[in-house]
Formats: C-alpha cells, structure tokens, sequence
C-alpha cells in the first residue's frame, strides 16, 4: 500500500458527495516547493525531549480561545518571533467529537499596519479555517470570506454530526492572499475529532506537527517574489511540534500511535522509521478500517495521518525520516532526519489490533450515470490555473453548481510540471484511481497528494 504522489501530467478520479457549492480559487499556501533561503540541515544532532503541542482548554461558557499574536519562540537555540496561537508554536490542540457544537473565539492580536505585501494585499488580516472538517461554508462556520483586522475578535461555531470519528485535522488562516505568509510565519495547530471506537485506546498517543522554516535574523524569512508564492518556500529547519530532532522514548516491544501533520507551506514528507514497520490506521478522512502494512508513507503538505508504530525488541536509537522524494519543480531531494526514536527500558509485549474501524466501507456503486467533472490543474506566466481559469482573490463566481447530498466524479488532471496537493474545503472524497497508485484501502479522502 502506498499513499503515491500524483504524477505529473497524471490524474486521479474520485466520487465526490455532499456538494451544497464548489468555487474554485487561488490564494493557497504553496505546494511545489523552493528553498525558503540556506542550506536544510539534514541530520541535526538528537535535540530535547520529545513534547506534544499544548492541549486548549475552553472556558467557562464551553468556547475555546485562540489568540493570533506574535511571541517570541525559540526555535532551535534561536528566539525567533513567530506568528503563533495563544504564544504557542504550533497551535494547542483543540478536541471534540462528532455530534457536538464546537466553538472558538478568535482574536486578532497582530499589530495593526497598513503595510501590504508583494500582492498587494494587507498584512495581519486573519481569519481561521479548520482544514478537513465536513461543516458549513457560511458564517460563522468554515467561511473564508471572514476578515479579522487586528483587535477584532470573532465567535464561530461548527456543527460536527457529519464528522467521521477518528479524524484527525488542523486549523490556520485563510484569507486569500495572505494565508501562506501567516502560515510559514507559525499560525497552525491541531484538531481532533476524538475516537468512537476503543481499538486504540490502550496506546501511548504522540500528536506530531510537521513544519519547516527558515530564519532571516529573528523573524521568518519573508516572501519577495513571485515564486515564492507559485512553488512555495521549503524551510531549512525541519521541526517536529517546533522541535529539532527531538528524542521520543519507547520501550522495546511497546505499540505507540501516532498522530501526524504535514504544516509544511511546500515540503513533502517520505516517512520511514529505521529498522522498523509501519501501520497505517488513519488517513485525512478518519480511522480506517484495519491495519494497513508500510515501509513509508508519503504526506503532501496539508495531509494527516495515523499510524501505529511497535517498537524493535533490540533497544538502541533509530532515526523518523523523510527520505529523499523527486516531485518535479525546484524542491529538495534530502534524506532528513526528523525524530530520534530512544527504545529503551523493560520489554513489554504490546500486540497490535486485528481491526480498527470495522464500519470505514468503501462506497460501492455504478457511477456510469453520475455527472462527470474535469479539473486540469497549471501553472504558466507566474499563475496558477484550473481548467485554464486564474481566479483572483474574492472571485464569488461559482463554476460548479451541484445538488445537496448527491455524488459526482471529477476527474483532476495535473499538468503543472510537479506534484500539487489538491484539497477541497468542507467536503468529503473518495478515490477511485490513481494515475500510477492504487485506491483499495478504505478511506474518504480531502487531500490528495
């Protein structure tokens, strides 16, 4: 089983359901991938303990608050100032489960400015989107339209009864035209819609957010061209939850679950553990339904994954890499060291689960007579473009109009040159083929790499 790259010039096909409206429009966070300045260090020495994103907690009316402000962080031995989340980098984790009313205050601590980047558009804008969530588009739900100025604060409120359990996402800003800026600048964290099931209840649970970043001085280093917003900025520190290499202890024998995030602007992970099998549990669209066997696991930026790890009986360290992954364009190709795995301590002798989420079912049905979409993903003359359309920032212009609950196929072609993450806000997917991969595990998709 592989999650594979979608090939250039290739495509895929995937049922598509739930569709209220699609809009099509650009102002992502960059997905081909350039070097955002220096040299990525590759095989940094073991860091600090292991350490989890903070956990949010709600206040007294059942809300939760985040804070967008800078804070000084320090990154790598550097006090950096950040874009971050109630001062933390990344994000505290926010929890719920599927039936509830999730809310969240937002407020716009930023400085007020009326400087304005390369685009044109004004700095410290902010907004929130929570990335893989099946909610509402319109305010005060998922609604990118949303604009915070800074000193503006904003209550949303998600309905979750169509939330797959299990499902790992993520939050961060989204207002076109300034989101990658704010989201190389530190402004993500995660989300989890918390387990039905108990099958992996019994694990040590590690939540891990993958980001890089560069430095220029004490700050990120900024976007100043063109390019940068096309391919993307890779960093030349890569981090686990803001760390460098941290060390994460496990005894030999022991099963751990982890709980993974790709907040990379443009950078690709290819992850493999030294000397040690894989298990994948869980995909963008929740917990699948048994254990799936790998030696790696490809996470385009914005792709989440679960994946159980049983620790070598042989105690010693082992590396949690990327490798090095050729995906067109000007991205790197390095072997990266991300995590120092310490297997020490009494053996025990955890067993994996024979089943995870017996109901994750494929959705089986003749789609011959289903309505038939085509997207064909390019980028040329410094734009990007689907089906030959570039679309400016607040573009409301709907080109796919579609029935509530019903199922269509799109069929995405990617002629840009190098791979490119496709997401779609607010509803779910289900692969039915890949250009040079395969869709037989059971899983509902919302990236795609």
């Amino acid at each position: 089983m592989a999650l594979a790259s979608l090939a250039t010039a290739g495509g895929y096909l995937h049922l598509q359901n739930g569709i209220a409206r699609a809009m099509m429009g650009s102002g992502g966070m960059g997905g081909g991938g350039m070097g955002g300045g220096g040299t990525t260090i590759i095989n940094p020495p073991p860091g600090s303990p292991f350490k989890d994103p903070a956990e949010a907690v709600k206040n007294a009316l059942g809300v939760y608050e985040l804070a967008v402000q800078e804070a000084q962080v320090n990154v790598n031995g550097t006090w950096a100032t950040l874009l971050t989340y109630n001062g933390a980098f990344p994000g505290p984790t926010i929890r719920a489960r599927r039936g509830e009313t999730l809310r969240v205050q937002l407020k716009n601590f930023l400085p007020s400015t009326t400087e304005k980047n390369i685009l044109g558009h004004t700095k410290n804008i902010t907004n929130l989107h929570t990335h893989g969530l099946h909610v509402s588009p319109e305010p005060p739900a998922d609604s990118m339209m949303i604009q915070l100025k800074p000193g503006e604060i904003y209550d949303y409120s998600y309905d979750l009864g169509h939330e797959e359990p299990g499902h790992l996402n993520f939050y961060h800003p989204h207002v076109h035209g300034v989101v990658a800026e704010q989201y190389w600048g530190g402004l993500a964290g995660p989300l989890v819609i918390e387990d039905d099931t108990t099958a992996l209840a019994g694990y040590e649970t590690h939540i891990m957010v993958l980001k890089d970043l560069t430095l220029s001085g004490s700050a990120p280093t900024p976007y100043t061209s063109m390019m940068d917003y096309m391919h993307g900025k890779e960093g030349n520190l890569v981090m686990v939850n803001g760390q460098v290499n941290p060390v994460l202890n496990i005894r030999p024998g022991q099963v751990q679950r982890w709980r993974i995030v790709n907040a990379s602007n443009a950078r690709f992970y290819k992850l493999s553990l030294e000397g040690h099998s894989l298990y994948l549990v869980g995909t963008d669209g929740g917990l699948l339904d048994k254990l799936y066997h790998i030696s790696s696991l490809l996470l385009s930026p914005g792709e989440r994954a679960d994946i159980l790890v049983k620790a070598s009986r042989t105690a010693k360290s082992y590396r949690f890499l990327s490798l090095p992954y050729s995906r067109g364009g000007m991205s790197s190709q390095q072997q990266v060291t991300l995590l120092t795995l310490s297997c020490k301590g009494a053996t025990v002798n955890s067993s994996l689960p024979t089943s995870v989420n017996p109901g994750a079912k494929r959705v089986v049905m003749d789609t011959s007579m289903l309505p038939r979409r085509t997207l064909t993903l390019s980028m040329m003359q410094g734009r990007g473009y689907i089906n030959g359309i570039s679309f400016t920032d607040m573009d409301h212009t709907y080109k796919f109009m579609s029935h509530l609950g019903g199922w269509e196929v799109w069929e995405i072609i990617n002629q840009s040159g190098m791979d490119h993450p496709f997401h779609q806000h607010v509803n779910s997917a289900q692969i039915l083929s890949i250009t040079g991969g395969d869709s037989a595990y059971a899983s509902l998709y919302t990236t795609i790499p």
